[in-house]
């Protein structure tokens, strides 16, 4: 039999979400639950593993069982915009292990705070703190929520009531309105800008400082870059200045690569090497883990944040500690982090592998009516404020409808229970393969034919 006959037999959706049967799970549960299992019953009609579909109130006994068990949580959607870190689609995805190791965290008790020698209370950071340290070479590590929180702990533990002297290039403003010299304020220090937009001298740092002056704070422009005629002052000429006043060196780094990504990037591990003092990165961006601000270098100014009491107010709970340590796990082996990291994992993508991706995706999409459906050329981005002016060759579906407007079909296809998020471009929407799981295909391919053959 024809398996798209038999495809056709199973329920459609929107009868499913008004059965009473169903209605002890919220609106939102009903749907997860019922798109795990008709996209399990699909699967092994596809694979020849079901001939013939279960029954109705068979179906309905699944989607209660498995929505019984789901947590309530943020709708889980198909990235196919190219772009790996969208912070709108809450940027970083985890690696397998991640999300194992905080899942199996938050099932029941954990060692937190407890220290197994002693049996008496423990640190909640000295297992990450290791980690940290072994692999970026620093003296000592913290970590809080975000590398927002990161930078506001530090400027508050190390520079409240003194300047803090920056090159006016590296103002900058991340998203949410998040901007350096209100953060500088915020933390109780006060900006003191040298130099000018497009270039900084090392002698304009050295005529910054005074009596007054807390610190020496480079920040990386890392959702910007300027070109041209620019100049800025190298980092062991920046070090030497700070140390011969007996300053620290701070650096907001942002992005926080731990491995050489080739695209103009430093490392965490080289900006130690060059002697930074307190170093502050995200989790959740180029790291690839869950969000997190990540604070490393001497051991001395570390521990002065850790005693300062905002600390408390901005540190990490179990699930993301236990999230950042199974991700930093991987990095042990660079091909091993490459390979298993989501993040990593697209961006070093070869053009080949998606290539292979979107002819696989393609055969699957081909003969869906009222569509024409084609391989194009495309270009990703790294996205999340990370990686500025990088683009990516990549490959996409390019789907053109011929019943609906491109912008009606994107419309059709947020609105759906696992929604699909892709970009237009030329009146065409453009599904890029880069961001884009292949345990999703048969999902795509599914609720792409319905949304166009309806």
């Amino acid at each position: 039999m024809d398996k798209n006959l038999i495809l056709r037999q199973l329920p459609k959706m929107d009868a499913i979400l008004e059965e009473g049967c169903l209605e002890v799970l919220s609106r939102n549960n009903r749907a997860s639950a019922a798109i795990s299992v008709l996209d399990a019953i699909r699967s092994d009609i596809l694979t020849g593993l079901m001939v013939t579909p279960p029954g109705y109130e068979e179906i309905l006994g699944r989607i209660l069982e498995v929505g019984l068990t789901q947590p309530q949580s943020l709708q889980r959607v198909i990235n196919a915009t190219g772009i790996v870190l969208h912070t709108n689609l809450g940027r970083a995805p985890l690696a397998e292990n991640a999300a194992r190791h905080a899942a199996e965290t938050s099932l029941g008790y954990s060692t937190l705070e407890f220290d197994m020698k002693t049996g008496g209370r423990g640190s909640r950071m000295l297992g990450l703190e290791q980690q940290l340290t072994n692999l970026t070479g620093a003296e000592a590590a913290i970590a809080v929520n975000n590398n927002a929180a990161a930078v506001l702990l530090v400027l508050s533990a190390l520079c409240t009531g003194g300047e803090v002297a920056v090159s006016r290039g590296e103002l900058v403003e991340i998203g949410g309105s998040f901007r350096v010299p209100e953060v500088i304020a915020a933390g109780g220090a006060i900006l003191r800008e040298v130099g000018a937009t497009n270039s900084t001298r090392l002698s304009d740092y050295e005529g910054a400082i005074n009596n007054t002056t807390a610190a020496l704070l480079k920040v990386h422009t890392s959702n910007y870059r300027i070109e041209g005629f620019t100049k800025e002052v190298a980092l062991p000429q920046l070090r030497d200045l700070a140390h011969k006043h007996g300053l620290p060196l701070i650096y907001d780094l942002g992005g926080g690569a731990l491995i050489d990504l080739s695209h103009h990037e430093p490392t965490v591990q080289n900006l130690m090497a060059q002697g930074v003092d307190v170093l502050c990165f995200s989790g959740d961006k180029l790291l690839g883990g869950p969000q997190a601000g990540i604070i490393i270098g001497r051991a001395d100014l570390v521990t002065k944040m850790r005693k300062h009491p905002l600390y408390r107010a901005l540190r990490m709970d179990k699930l993301t500690i236990a999230a950042l340590s199974a991700t930093l796990e991987h990095y042990e082996d660079a091909q091993q982090a490459k390979e298993k990291i989501p993040v990593l994992a697209m961006l070093t993508s070869p053009l080949d592998k998606l290539e292979e991706k979107a002819k696989k995706l393609h055969e699957m999409l081909k003969g869906i009516k009222n569509c024409h459906v084609e391989i194009a050329e495309t270009m990703s981005q790294a996205g999340g404020g990370s990686l500025p002016g990088e683009n990516f060759p990549s490959y996409a579906i390019s789907i053109a409808p011929t019943k609906i407007s491109v912008a009606e079909c994107a419309d059709k296809l947020r609105r759906l229970y696992l929604p699909i998020i892709g970009r237009i471009h030329k009146d065409k929407l453009l599904l890029d393969v880069r961001t884009i799981e292949i345990s999703d295909f048969n999902s795509i391919a599914w609720d792409l034919q319905e949304t166009l053959e309806d």
